[in-house]
């Protein structure tokens, strides 16, 4: 019995050998002084031993099993210095699922902490970029710490993390490339200059989803936060995520830890689904905010809990001049079921970099805890664009200090070319079926001189004030718009129309093509060290 494991042995590895034979035809040794060395060895596996002491073995060995016995005989030697490969399956869901597997350590991949794995992400990806019209492809990143800086991504393919791997940003200034500033903002954000590309990068593709079972992308942020503060840096922070010029995109099922600037950026891309996400940063940490769609049409984030040092979603679309000539809005746009605490920003903010428009945004479903406002309309003078078609409804906050903020006086300008004839449209703006306690002030509402902030809704509203609130619940100028059933009661640029409008302020409808998308169940068996 013994000698036939070994004999199925033997044809497996022979099966590994194939095509090898010619030069495995003839070894200069003596086959029964070798023979006599495998058979003494106390690390060779008896099967084998068994086989060798078969009566006239050693006269009958052909070259090509002689070469299998050297390479049994080299794995076993080393089978206690190697980890033994592993066989591992996943299922997810994704918007496509894919035809050809590999795993980053089949490209040289160390998950130690230490090891620079930006080459391997590379030479993986451009290895699988060439299944792109065959079925596509998925990259698996097995349980580990993962260094590596940035990398960029193919169409049709799935960037996938185990639930025990992480991606370590690295902190080697050479492992990220510098890139041209965005051209609807035309400088970065932290200084005039370039921009550093993000940890997970890509640009004019089609069909990628980065996901995982909620393996974790850990920015080692303090090391940004610390450069920024000190003003040693000469561009831009590096985003966590940043997909542009895309389509049909999905980020899901992911843990975002200490990212140095913001988290997750689809910019000019549509059809895209945010789901699942969880993204945490110290709430003093600079620009960490969470999910910023920017001019992208078609998008939907949902069930996703956030802890930031900056608004947790903001809406945007260019900034000042840039953002009016590139002239692309954010539209389209579905947030549900979002949870967020971000002491000294908006659970939800619309801009300030508005310039290209932003239009139909629906929330519903969303929960603010120790948040600086519910939801907030940043825009000032020179940013032309527009605000418009906003819905929220069902928003639950505690302890917030403001619950509506409008700001038209946000002051911050990418430079001193832009127009100041160039005035926001805020109009059409509905909140319904809130309640709110521990509030410091209900709303600060601001509109701008000569340029008042339109139809604004607000109905069935209750906000429970905290005992040191401020003396006058609302303040509001340069507004116009109604209210039913709010408490307490508003400001009269904000007249009350009775309970018989208190159903008013609602959302449209028809459903936006992003909820029409079905997830199909995908799976991923791999075979890796």
């Amino acid at each position: 019995m013994q000698s036939r494991k070994a004999l199925l042995y033997f044809k497996e590895r022979q099966a590994t050998l194939q095509g090898e034979s010619n030069s495995l035809s003839f070894f200069p040794i003596n086959t029964s002084f070798f023979i006599r060395i495998l058979t003494t060895n106390s690390t060779f596996p008896s099967p084998v031993i068994e086989l060798l002491s078969i009566s006239g073995m050693e006269t009958r060995v052909t070259s090509v099993v002689l070469a299998l016995l050297v390479v049994a005989f080299i794995s076993f030697r080393g089978a206690e210095s190697r980890k033994a490969r592993i066989l591992d399956s996943f299922e997810y869901s994704a918007i496509n699922c894919r035809a050809h597997s590999a795993s980053l350590t089949d490209f040289g991949g160390v998950g130690d902490g230490k090891t620079s794995n930006t080459k391997a992400f590379k030479d993986a990806i451009d290895h699988l970029s060439q299944f792109s019209s065959d079925g596509g492809s998925q990259l698996f990143v097995p349980a580990g710490k993962w260094l590596t800086g940035s990398f960029s991504l193919t169409s049709h393919f799935t960037l996938y993390l185990h639930k025990d791997a992480v991606l370590l940003a690295s902190q080697d200034m050479q492992e990220w490339p510098v890139m041209k500033p965005l051209p609807s903002y035309g400088r970065g954000r932290d200084a005039a200059a370039g921009r550093y590309s993000s940890l997970i990068f890509g640009t004019n593709l089609t069909d990628v989803t980065i996901t995982g079972n909620n393996g974790t992308i850990d920015g080692q942020g303090a090391f940004w936060w610390q450069n920024f503060h000190k003003g040693k840096l000469k561009y831009t922070r590096p985003y966590l995520i940043e997909i542009m010029f895309s389509d049909t995109i999905q980020i899901s099922n992911l843990t975002l830890l200490n990212s140095p600037s913001w988290n997750v950026h689809p910019v000019y891309s549509r059809d895209i689904l945010v789901q699942g996400i969880t993204i945490i940063a110290p709430i003093t940490s600079p620009n960490t905010d969470g999910i910023n769609p920017d001019s992208c049409t078609n998008t939907k984030i949902e069930d996703c809990y956030i802890i930031s040092g900056d608004d947790c979603v903001a809406v945007k679309s260019g900034w000042d001049e840039y953002g009016i000539a590139f002239g692309m809005p954010t539209k389209q746009l579905v947030i549900r079921r979002l949870t967020c605490i971000s002491p000294y920003s908006a659970t939800i903010a619309l801009g300030s970099e508005m310039s290209g428009g932003i239009e139909d945004v629906r929330a519903e479903d969303i929960t603010a805890i120790h948040t600086e406002s519910g939801v907030r309309i940043k825009t000032a003078v020179g940013r032309g664009g527009y605000v418009k078609d906003i819905y929220v409804k069902r928003m639950t906050m505690h302890t917030m200090k403001w619950v509506f903020w409008m700001t038209g006086n946000y002051g911050s300008h990418a430079d001193k070319n832009y127009d100041p004839n160039a005035l926001p449209l805020i109009q059409g703006i509905n909140y319904r079926d809130m309640v709110a306690d521990n509030v410091t002030m209900a709303a600060r509402l601001e509109g701008i001189a000569g340029d008042p902030f339109k139809e604004i809704c607000i109905s069935n509203v209750t906000i429970g004030l905290a005992p040191k609130a401020k003396k006058v619940p609302w303040t509001c100028t340069e507004i116009e718009g109604m209210t039913s059933g709010v408490s307490p009661q508003p400001c009269d640029l904000l007249p009350d129309q009775g309970p018989e409008k208190i159903t008013s302020c609602d959302f449209p409808p028809e459903n936006i093509p992003i909820d029409l998308v079905q997830l199909k169940t995908c799976s991923l068996g791999m075979s890796y060290m």
